[in-house]
């Protein structure tokens, strides 16, 4: 019986992993931004269809936020439960394939990508335009610019999401103090009587379409509800209770600004103006023209333009879960040091600045595309844990349940009614989308699924036994880098074979070269193979089909130059046949490099 020896493990820090991760302010400077901003275009989306219907509309912009924030509620207290559940991340993509069947977790994922993705470009689009309406003379440059601040935030995330949450609590504090310092001077500011005694009375005037509508377009205010839920492990120990404490902030948090700036839009009887923001409105009217104005305004350009990072801290993490269950290349699940997803991170930016290039850096054109996806997410969320709940029956199981089953109905007729409003203004791309995100996943599922019934993965295979094997060595001179790559060949098999393949037309070349080897005399056999056409692979296919060793070894001796730039001045011999050979035979194919330094 043979002994395993095993190295003994190497001991880390404590604190290896966890200061590279999330506390309680972190989460929220990290993972909330696209939740917290959106109090900069929720409300006015609102507004903007309640103007329709005159000043009997907007009196309905309490009612319809009142609503959102009842569903907002719901949502927090249902995630908090998600992380619980789940604490290794994923939110409505773990629920959902758990409870409801690996379909509908395809599904909930390929929704949250979509979101994320949508995220980044919106929110970067979102702070570029109030950057170009404050600075006009930079309009031409919307695109350039867009791309720049992706790059930057980019460029911030792959330092870790720990250091790019340190960089945006500033931002993030100034942004929520500005917002609440509006609302109590707004509130506490007196204002001009208005008349609001037809308000509920003309329900039938404003129309039940059109208040869905507006409650549909108010929606975006709840994207980035779920992002802490689905990066749980981006928090530090506890990670279950901090998320939750995170989450739950979230929710309060967003909810007094939501319920905040509708107040004070029915208070100082705003409505939409051309070429100034809702949010602007409201600050003008609660602080006056001052300083404190221009505060308000640049932080919230800083904070739409970084809100982008909320889908830099979810969606990387989220990718690495589809990876680990085979839905996803697995390059997904790979993490660099500062526990970085380079590649989810690099996809999340590709992805972004192509739609942003698409769009030509206008908001209003990726807007109609937003809060579909995260909707899909939300309501297979919901059913999941009611799921979770009636199968596991822990204390207080009822309530729980019937909390998720409320918030399952909102949420599938809040997705209803925003697929519908929004299909004609591009809607239909995302449903178009997903079932084609979902087809790709079950694809790559599949493709795994192959390759884990060649490997005869889970089986314990046979007791490993040596077998005769040929070492073949393509040769086209004698050279140093020739004796080295023999050497090593008959250190690696049974027999050793050098291979030299050149044209009929060549044959005085061939004859100078069979010469030059004998009277070097290596004691390995020497093989000259013609070919007509000049290729380099064929031949040497057709005389790996010919021999009889069952394990065949193809060394391919290159020259490593001393400098990148020389790789230009290489034959790239080398490479043409290790295509060849890995795409069309079973050899194991060895390029062994000489260096020249």
């Amino acid at each position: 019986m043979s002994a395993v020896k095993t190295s003994p493990p190497v001991k880390e820090p404590a604190d290896t992993g966890d200061r590279h991760r999330l506390s309680v302010i972190g989460g929220l400077a990290a993972l909330s931004l696209d939740a917290m901003t959106s109090v900069a275009y929720g409300p006015e989306a609102i507004v903007l269809v309640l103007a329709l219907a005159g000043g009997a509309g907007l009196g309905f912009t309490i009612p319809v936020t009142l609503t959102i924030a009842a569903l907002l509620a719901v949502l927090t207290l249902s995630y908090r439960q998600v992380i619980a559940a789940f604490p290794q991340g994923g939110g409505s993509y773990g629920v959902a394939k758990t409870y409801l069947g690996r379909r509908s977790g395809l599904v909930a994922g390929a929704s949250l990508i979509v979101d994320y993705v949508l995220n980044v470009s919106v929110s970067v689009a979102a702070g570029v335009a109030a950057l170009t309406s404050a600075f006009p003379e930079l309009l031409p440059y919307t695109v350039w610019i867009c791309l720049a601040v992706l790059a930057l935030v980019t460029a911030i995330n792959l330092k870790g999401i720990a250091h790019s949450a340190r960089a945006f609590i500033a931002p993030t504090a100034i942004y929520v103090g500005a917002i609440v310092l509006v609302i109590v001077a707004g509130l506490v500011r007196s204002a001009p009587a208005v008349d609001v005694s037809h308000q509920m009375s003309s329900l039938q005037t404003v129309g039940v379409l059109l208040l869905l509508k507006a409650f549909a377009n108010g929606c975006a205010s709840l994207t980035g509800v779920e992002a802490i839920a689905n990066a749980v492990p981006s928090f530090k120990q506890p990670r279950v209770r901090r998320a939750q404490r995170a989450e739950v902030a979230l929710g309060a948090l967003l909810a007094v600004m939501l319920l905040g700036i509708a107040a004070l839009i029915e208070k100082f009887a705003i409505a939409p103006a051309d070429g100034v923001t809702v949010l602007a409105q409201v600050t003008q009217a609660a602080l006056g023209d001052g300083p404190l104005f221009y505060l308000v305004q640049f932080s919230t350009v800083v904070l739409l333009a970084l809100a982008a990072n909320t889908s830099f801290g979810g969606l990387p993490v989220l990718a690495q879960l589809l990876a680990g269950d085979n839905n996803l290349p697995h390059f997904f699940a790979l993490r660099a040091d500062r526990q970085v997803h380079r590649y989810g991170i690099a996809f999340l930016t590709v992805t972004s600045a192509l739609l942003l290039v698409v769009a030509g850096g206008a908001m209003n054109v990726l807007v109609p595309l937003f809060a579909i996806g995260v909707f899909v997410g939300f309501t297979l969320s919901q059913a999941g844990m009611v799921r979770h709940w009636v199968i596991d029956r822990p204390a207080g199981w009822r309530w729980r349940a019937l909390l998720n089953g409320f918030g399952a109905l909102l949420t599938f007729a809040a997705a209803i009614v925003v697929t519908v409003s929004k299909f004609a203004e591009g809607g239909w791309l995302i449903v178009v989308a997903l079932p084609l995100m979902v087809a790709g996943m079950e694809w790559v599922n599949r493709s795994y699924q192959r390759i884990g019934t060649r490997l005869e993965l889970g089986k314990t295979p046979a007791p490993p036994r040596p077998r005769r094997s040929l070492v073949v060595v393509p040769v086209h001179a004698v050279t140093r880098l020739t004796r080295d790559a023999l050497a090593a060949a008959l250190s690696l098999g049974d027999r050793v074979v050098a291979v030299n393949i050149t044209h009929p037309e060549d044959e005085r070349q061939a004859r100078t070269f069979a010469e030059d080897w004998d009277r070097w005399d290596p004691g390995v056999e020497l093989v000259q193979l013609f070919d007509a056409h000049r290729r380099l692979d064929q031949p040497l296919l057709d005389y790996l089909a010919q021999v009889p060793e069952p394990h065949v070894f193809v060394l391919i001796a290159e020259v490593e130059p001393e400098h990148a730039w020389q790789r230009m001045l290489q034959n790239q011999r080398g490479a043409v046949l290790a295509r060849a050979l890995r795409r069309r035979t079973d050899a194991v194919v060895c390029r062994m490099r000489f260096r020249v330094s």
